[in-house]
């Protein structure tokens, strides 16, 4: 003979349960839920997630992170600050000890202090966005420590004005542009202490009385104008238009 309840437990015509059907849309609504969270996070994590191998890769996009997108100026202005870090900090180093003026000497050690600060910034910037930065400066960096250190007396003080206050200012430009255009919460901060940072080693550059402005103004006409869109001026009239008749 059945048991009573097992009639009770049923529906007509032999129907699911009610407490399977609710478990089953709880687990539904749960699923969905899931998937949705995965939807939101993913950007995040396929972007903090990828080997190092796809650096290259990833500084021709933009990336969704928690602290906003990172795009691909985001990603050269990074790269820039901690490259700058990589030569400058020793450049200012020795410039502590092989300046022949107390001014170059000073520069230098504006030099530590700011790239040493600049640098442990980037690089906690960096891990929170899960951005690979390089450790090693590049060709070029070396050749100019490859000059310095070639360099002795005044010839020294001259090469390390120009070639650190051309570093600064080849770079100042790029970081007023990221300031004003990123959506990148840490990047829009790290640019405010790199102006503040690079603006103060030009100014200690210019003081030492070493820079040559020439070779600078040379190497900004052979470089080019700057990126972007330049509205031109309206032609200069030879003579001022008559005034109209009252």
């Amino acid at each position: 003979m059945r048991h009573p309840a097992s009639g009770a437990a049923r529906g007509r015509n032999g129907s699911t349960p009610l407490r399977r059907r609710h478990v089953t849309s709880t687990t539904l609504i749960i699923a969905g839920l899931a998937a949705t969270l995965a939807a939101l996070v993913f950007p995040v994590w396929t972007y903090t997630d990828r080997p190092a191998t796809d650096a290259d890769t990833l500084s021709t996009q933009t990336f969704s992170t928690r602290y906003g997108p990172l795009s691909p100026l985001d990603q050269d202005f990074l790269t820039k600050v901690r490259l700058a870090g990589l030569w400058e900090l020793p450049a200012g180093e020795q410039a502590e000890h092989k300046g022949t003026t107390p001014a170059v000497r000073t520069a230098g050690e504006h030099l530590v202090e700011g790239h040493t600060l600049l640098d442990a910034r980037v690089r906690d910037v960096a891990r929170h966005l899960g951005f690979v930065l390089p450790d090693a400066p590049t060709a070029q960096q070396r050749q100019w420590l490859d000059t310095l250190d070639a360099s002795r007396g005044q010839a020294y003080d001259r090469d390390f004005a120009t070639l650190l206050r051309q570093a600064h200012g080849t770079v100042f430009p790029l970081i007023a542009q990221v300031r004003v255009t990123t959506r990148n919460v840490l990047v829009r901060e790290l640019a405010e202490d790199a102006g503040t940072t690079v603006l103060d080693h030009i100014k200690v550059l210019e003081a030492t009385g070493y820079v040559d402005f020439d070779a600078l103004a040379r190497d900004a006409t052979a470089a080019g104008p700057p990126p972007g869109n330049v509205v031109p001026l309206p032609p200069a009239t030879s003579t001022p238009p008559a005034p109209s008749a009252s």
